[in-house]
């Protein structure tokens, strides 16, 4: 094997990450002030993968980027969203009264998840997606990683708090825990930035301030 295969494999271990991914990048605003303050370039990458660990299932995952998720969908140029093997059915009415645009979402259900979500991450057709995966290796998280980057997609993977333990190549790590009105976000992982704490509140009349984000 020649020394150029060698380096290619070599840089495809989970544990490696190049310079390049750590050049600064295009973000998006969160819609929240108290968390953009916390996250490298003061919002969510345009391109990459972010990891949320939620310690329950309905913690406030959703509510977190609902106004991310309707600035993308309602954008001149927008793309895809496409939601991967997520629990329950997407509730609609909810997330078009928080702005997102419907007809730019799908979503994506069968017996090989993982590679659906490469596949939407890496088809350059996305401007976001999302999936629920356990268990994930760090092997294929990498993979996940790489596609999001070549399609220029922001992937958002959920997974359950236990999955912390596990090293990660993702570029942002959030861990959630659900409060009476609002969550609690702890950076994990952030390139750059001091792992912080953030609470957060759900504004009266927020469309998904009770979980109705599901059907």
């Amino acid at each position: 094997m020649g020394r150029g295969a060698t380096l290619a494999r070599l840089l495809e271990h989970p544990a490696i990450w190049r310079g390049r991914s750590a050049a600064p990048g295009q973000t998006l605003p969160s819609g929240f002030a108290g968390l953009d303050e916390q996250l490298p370039g003061r919002g969510w990458p345009r391109t990459g993968l972010i990891e949320v660990l939620a310690a329950r299932f309905g913690s406030g995952e959703l509510t977190l980027l609902l106004p991310a998720l309707a600035a993308l969908t309602r954008a001149a140029t927008a793309r895809w969203c496409v939601w991967v093997a997520p629990p329950l059915t997407p509730f609609a009415p909810a997330l078009a009264a928080g702005g997102v645009a419907l007809d730019r979402m799908a979503v994506v259900r069968g017996a090989r998840p993982l590679w659906a979500f490469e596949q939407a991450l890496g088809s350059g057709a996305c401007d976001a997606a999302l999936a629920w995966l356990h268990p994930a290796r760090p092997r294929e998280i990498r993979r996940l990683q790489l596609a999001a980057e070549r399609g220029r997609t922001l992937g958002v993977l959920f997974r359950p708090q236990a999955a912390a333990r596990q090293a990660s190549p993702a570029v942002l790590r959030l861990g959630l825990e659900a409060l009476p009105a609002g969550v609690r976000v702890t950076v994990l992982k952030a390139r750059g930035v001091t792992g912080g704490v953030i609470e957060l509140g759900w504004p009266d009349g927020w469309p998904l301030r009770r979980n109705r984000a599901w059907r």
